[in-house]
């Protein structure tokens, strides 16, 4: 006689879609097969990892392609196959198809790197922590509940505070880490209170089942559940660099491996923003009284106190390269945030968000096309300081022009055409949802980013002081230099190409 106990095992039984779990899967397993194999790979063929790793990747962005077929869930509730945990839409794809992709060039600019550093940073760790956090980063964009979506969280950013300070008897390293530790936990764990407030008055951590019940909560618990609300919000605005959550960013590039600096400055924000996207248009749209002005006000900080830091970066200070393009990185977060506050007063979310991802495609693009720059000046300029950049044109032409086209685009002037598209994207979403006061601010903010990408590009064309100093190019720099290139060039050529693309289909 069967017992009560096996139907109900049977029922809690889920089949496993192999196919849309496969992008991060694989990412997962390449990073524990380098992590074993550095234990048999001789001193001398580490680099061997290193192109594991870069295959892993491509294999996992190349997986991307069947699941442009139609959504995909899986790890669904028995009793309701609407309920999931895990979902392959087109906006989880477009996500993963920036963090992937970047965590890629990273990995071109690691090889490099790992090379040029002589022993000073151990390979096999490396590689294990760098494809443990895309993990976790191709993994956020796809949780629909907020179990899975923290920890997707916490899998992107533990590898990634350990990435920051793995070189050996660097002081500056370990400051920078601690510092990105510290402050992360701190946002995780206010965030995870929110969350159980949230789960308090609603019963439940699935985003749509949230999203349905929190409408309904008796009026006591009323204000528990907009307390859950804004606390859940400061561990993804700590993600995006968000202020006054930003303090962290200008240490840590400096002090990471330019590399990891670079995947910081995409991977981490489209970790943050992708998470941002999903707790406050699908779990919690009918809060959006309490989360739009927030983050309005969250988005005009972040741009002005962004590009005021960039403006302060003095030319002949050290690492002054690194931070003006993490100053600058956080007032681009600044842009990537008004689309969402925008959500909040829209008719049409689907479409601000459109405009969110649109921008977080082009900046991804570009951002790291410039970090691959720095990463190839600071191999012969180890301070990297802007001041090393005069005459780069003299040098190495290719790469200062391509350079000039990379801050241009972050400037938003041609013939960086896809940086103009997609600001003026983010600006028509503000207009259309009434925010003509932040528009004006993001305007503005426009307008002084100018002075310091254009001071920056002007340099790159002056005659060098002394004998022009040639840049030996390595292969995989080259390529990481080359793809954002072409990408950037090819978007710019046929920027609506963007939009469809990020079409996103959350709704």
């Amino acid at each position: 006689m069967s017992s009560p106990a096996q139907p109900l095992a049977a029922s809690l039984v889920q089949s496993v879609d192999w196919l849309a779990i496969a992008p991060p899967t694989i990412v997962a397993v390449v990073g524990l097969v380098v992590l074993v194999a550095d234990l048999f790979v001789a001193e001398h063929r580490k680099t061997l990892l290193g192109w594991t790793s870069v295959a892993g990747l491509a294999a996992a962005t190349a997986m991307l392609l069947p699941l442009l077929d139609g959504d995909r869930s899986t790890f669904c509730l028995t009793g309701d196959a609407a309920v999931c945990s895990y979902t392959a839409d087109r906006f989880t794809l477009v996500i993963q198809f920036l963090v992937l992709g970047g965590a890629l060039l990273a990995a071109l600019l690691s090889v490099t790197a790992l090379k040029d550093a002589r022993k000073d940073l151990p390979e096999g760790e490396y590689w294990f922590l760098l494809l443990s956090s895309a993990a976790g980063a191709a993994l956020l964009p796809a949780s629909r509940d907020f179990a899975t979506l923290i920890v997707a969280l916490e899998v992107a950013s533990l590898p990634a505070f350990a990435l920051v300070g793995l070189k050996y008897g660097d002081r500056k390293s370990s400051e920078a880490a601690l510092k990105f530790f510290l402050s992360s936990v701190t946002a995780t764990a206010v965030s995870l209170m929110g969350i159980s407030f949230v789960y308090a008055t609603t019963g439940t951590l699935y985003l749509t089942q949230v999203a349905d019940r929190i409408q309904d909560v008796d009026g006591q618990f009323h204000t528990l559940a907009q307390t859950g609300v804004v606390l859940t919000l400061v561990g993804f605005a700590f993600k995006t660099a968000a202020v006054p959550f930003h303090f962290w960013v200008p240490d840590t590039y400096a002090g990471a491996p330019l590399p990891i600096a670079a995947y910081l400055s995409v991977i981490g924000k489209a970790v943050g923003f992708s998470g941002l996207i999903l707790v406050t248009v699908v779990a919690l749209p009918s809060y959006a009284d309490v989360w739009g002005p927030a983050l309005a006000v969250l988005a005009a900080l972040t741009m002005t106190v962004g590009n005021a830091g960039a403006l302060r970066q003095q030319a002949t200070r050290a690492y002054s390269a690194v931070r003006l393009l993490a100053w600058s990185s956080v007032g681009q977060a600044g842009y990537l945030l008004v689309p969402i506050a925008a959500a909040a007063y829209s008719g049409d979310a689907e479409k601000s968000i459109g405009s969110t991802v649109a921008y977080a495609l082009m900046y991804g693009a570009v951002n790291l096309g410039a970090f691959a720059v720095a990463a190839l000046v600071g191999r012969t300029k180890a301070l990297n300081r802007v001041a090393d950049y005069r005459g780069l044109y003299a040098s190495s032409p290719l790469s200062a022009l391509l350079l000039a086209f990379f801050l241009l685009c972050l400037a938003g002037l041609p013939p960086g055409i896809i940086g103009l598209f997609a600001k003026v994207t983010v600006f028509s979403a503000a207009v259309d949802a009434g925010l003509g006061w932040l528009a004006v601010v993001m305007a503005v903010n426009v307008v002084i980013a100018l002075f310091y990408y254009l001071q920056w590009t002007a340099l790159l064309f002056r005659a060098p002081e002394g004998e022009p100093e040639k840049h030996r190019v390595p292969g995989p720099v080259t390529a990481a230099i080359a793809l954002t290139g072409v990408l950037g060039i090819a978007l710019s050529g046929a920027p609506q190409l963007v939009l469809r693309f990020t079409d996103t289909g959350l709704f």
